[in-house]
Parts: structure tokens; sequence; C-alpha cells
């Protein structure tokens, strides 16, 4: 079981609310309040998106995060996976962020910097260009107001939508396979060659990277215990609105989130399920404001044991559909007999089968955004080469 804290510490702040966090404080502190921009089209969120974001907090004080609307992007990149409202909530659901300001422009400058009053803008160590295929940080990076943070290896757009196309029940496993590499070349290689950027990678689980994400507290007295379990996998915006309005059922709640490991889950799933494998899945549901705890590997059916182990008061299920344990029985009977059951409804019902098919749905636009992508990542990066090869030949000319 993983703790996450509990989100009363870290609750949003809506535009133009004041932040509690500098209220409270005195005015001197109050002016070394230091104010950080990241911003970014946040498409299908996944937990890169997160760690970039917890790095970016780590930085400063108070995380501002601007998102691109969909006629950016699209002008950009090419057409986003997730509309813009969808996208604007997955990121206020991200526990490092502080504030989002919808509609960001899509190249940072030092005027939006200002606007927001923040110090700084920090991305990661991969390079985002113009539809013309300049870099959108030039002018921040030029005035020295540019941050850099470590990107997550394994994980990108291009990965998870290589692996919803490839439908095997092991993708997440089989990188290495030949069928694998088939999809990924398709979505992440332009006509010269493979960008370190657009590519995929494969994921490592540490124990170092389950702290960064999992910096939680035990219940305290009066808190209700509410248990939820489930994949929760290719975490979106349907799953965000349901741990919300679990959330929002006590005025104290400890919400804990128990995920199946990837065979139990292939059980009731079938096809290419889970997309991420429970490692990642750790990660995402870790991000999510509205968690407090995660249970690695839960069991699928809520037992006495487990209730009283945690201590829970109350069980959530979403409106889907719930299947039978492998012997038949119904996994949700025990807190059903002791009445501590409640179906949330939350109002959406996305579920991670409706982004599978979107994505197929697209294929060939999402193929052609992603080679279109890595064609301007490597003109840039054979610029840049040359660039060090003309330098390395003025020095050693300098030095004869």
């Amino acid at each position: 079981m993983i703790k996450n804290g509990h989100h009363q510490a870290g609750k949003p702040v809506e535009d133009g609310e004041a932040n509690p966090v500098a209220v409270a404080c005195s005015p001197e502190k109050r002016r070394r309040i230091v104010r950080v921009w990241c911003d970014g089209c946040y498409d299908m969120v996944h937990y890169g998106h997160s760690n970039q974001l917890r790095q970016a907090k780590a930085m400063g004080d108070y995380l501002i995060v601007g998102v691109h609307t969909d006629e950016e992007i699209s002008k950009h990149k090419g057409p986003p996976v997730f509309t813009q409202a969808e996208r604007y909530k997955m990121v206020r659901a991200i526990k490092w962020v502080d504030e989002i300001v919808e509609g960001a422009p899509y190249v940072t400058t030092l005027e939006t910097l200002d606007k927001y009053t923040c110090d700084f803008c920090v991305h990661g160590d991969d390079i985002t260009l113009t539809v013309d295929g300049k870099d959108t940080y030039e002018e921040v990076k030029k005035s020295g107001r540019y941050r850099e943070c470590k990107r997550t290896q394994g994980v990108s757009t291009t990965d998870l939508v290589g692996r919803m196309l490839l439908m095997t029940k092991a993708h997440h496993s089989n990188i290495g396979s030949s069928e694998y590499q088939q999809h990924t070349d398709n979505f992440g290689r332009g006509p010269k060659g493979h960008s370190p950027w657009t590519g995929v990678s494969q994921f490592l689980q540490t124990s170092q990277k389950i702290i960064q994400f999992a910096s939680g507290k035990e219940p305290q007295p009066g808190d209700t215990i509410i248990y939820v379990a489930g994949a929760f996998d290719l975490f979106h915006i349907g799953h965000v609105d349901f741990l919300e309005a679990v959330y929002k059922l006590s005025d104290k709640p400890y919400v804990i989130v128990g995920l199946h490991f990837d065979q139990e889950v292939n059980r009731y799933k079938g096809k290419n399920y889970p997309i991420m494998n429970v490692h990642e899945r750790t990660l995402s549901v870790l991000a999510c404001r509205y968690v407090s705890e995660v249970v690695i590997g839960a069991p699928y059916t809520v037992s006495k044991d487990l209730l009283d182990h945690f201590k829970v008061d109350l069980v959530c299920h979403g409106k889907t559909e719930v299947f039978p344990d492998r012997d038949g029985s119904d996994p949700y009977a025990v807190p059903r007999r002791k009445g501590i059951l409640r179906i949330v409804d939350s109002g959406n019902s996305l579920t991670t089968d409706n982004i599978v098919q979107r994505i197929i749905k697209n294929r060939l636009l999402f193929e052609a955004r992603n080679q279109k992508k890595e064609a301007k990542e490597m003109a840039v990066i054979q610029a840049m080469k040359r660039r060090e090869e003309e330098k390395a030949k003025e020095r050693a000319q300098a030095v004869l």
C-alpha cells in the first residue's frame, strides 16, 4: 500500500483565487514565494506529464500550468485525442498543480511569464517546436528565465498509442519484439531517422520514483476511509470525475484505491488490457489529488479482512459493469451485506474502451501527426549537430 497524502493540503487554487499558503505567510515571506510556469498540450495525460509537474513544483513554491487549446495544438502538431475541456480538468486534478491557465499561447514568451508574475518556466529535456520548426522556448531561454527537468523514460503519447493498436495481451512487456517495433516505427519515426524525444523507451519502476510520487499521511481521527478498486488503466478524465465524486462524499475523506494486477485485469477485461502495467498505473493514480493511498495488487474480491485491515467506512463503485470473481461470486458481496457499498454516478461515462476507439478511428491522423513531429525534431537535431561540428573545426583551427 502506498500512502499519498491528504487532499486538503494540495487543494487547487482556481483562477483569481488567493493562494492560501501566501495569505498565511508574513509580507516578507510572500515576497520570497517563487512562482513557476509550465505549459503544454497535456493530451492523454500520463505519469510522465505528472512527473514533469512534480519536478517543476519542487523548483519553486507555486506552480501555474498553461494548457493549449485544441485549435493551437491542431495548428502546430495535429489533432489532440482529448478536448481542451477534458485536458483542463485532467491537469487540475494533478496534485502538484496550484493553478491552470486555459488557452495558454503555444509559444512561451516573457510577456506570458510577466502576466502571471512567474519567475521562470520549466520544461523537459526534449524540444517543442512550432509549425515552422522554431523552438517555442527560445525567448525565455535567451533571457535566462528557463529551467529544465528530466524527461520520464519509458512513457510517451507515441508509445501509448502504439500499445493500443498492437492488441496483444502482453504489449507492455514486448518492447523488443518485431511486431511492437513495427508499430512504434509507424508512430515514432520520421523519414530521416529516429528522434530521441518522440521514440519509445522501456519504463523501469523504482522505489525512489514511488517515494517521489507518494508523500503520504496516515488517516486522521474523524476521517472517512473510502475504498475503491479497479484497473484505472490509461488514467483519464472518467476516472478523475469518479474519484472527485467519491472524495466529495465526506467532509474529511481518505480515499484508498486498490489496483488490480495486470493478469487480473486481463481476466475480466480481455483483449489487450491493461494498456499500462500495474507499476505505471500506480504512478498515474498517485498523482491524483483526490487519492490518499494506493494498494498495489489489491484482491479482486473486497473481503472482510480487507475492510477490517484498512478500517474502511465506505466502499464505492461506479455505474460500470461489475464482473464476477473467478468462482462466479459477487466481489462486493461483503460490503453490500454490511450496508457500506455505495454506487457513485460521476456523470461521466467515458471508459478506457472509448479512448482506444478514438485512437483506432483516427489512426492515420495520429500516425501522420507523430511522423510530422519527429521530422521537425530530426531537422533540429541535424542542425545542432552541424553547429557542433563547425565549432569543433573552429577550435581546432584556433589551436593551429
